[in-house]
């Protein structure tokens, strides 16, 4: 059986921007809301894509992985110049970490 193909950075990225232009729908899967992680992970469905963040110090760092609706996946590696995270623009960054805090 062939393996699935990986999900690169961009993909992933363009789920997030859509996120933050277009309201798309999240949901937290994480038990923990954002101010009760200071340091670890929070996953989250996005239209059925279940990205998982990396939180440090209370600060949206980076993508630590990502599950499409097709089962396609996307893992950090601290080899890759950029994650989906590193693609926002600042002001992209900001808004996703608004809407991350508060639901």
């Amino acid at each position: 059986m062939p393996s699935m193909k990986m999900l690169t950075a961009r993909e992933v990225y363009e789920v997030l921007r859509d996120t933050v232009v277009t309201s798309r729908s999240m949901r937290r899967i994480t038990q923990e809301r954002w101010d009760e992680i200071y340091c670890g992970l929070m996953t989250m469905d996005v239209d059925g894509w279940l990205i998982t963040f990396f939180i440090d110090c209370g600060d949206l760092d980076y993508c630590d992985n990502c599950v499409s609706p097709d089962g396609r996946k996307y893992d950090f590696s601290s080899k890759d110049v950029f994650d989906p995270v590193g693609l926002l623009s600042p002001d992209e960054h900001r808004q996703l970490e608004e809407l991350l805090r508060h639901i």
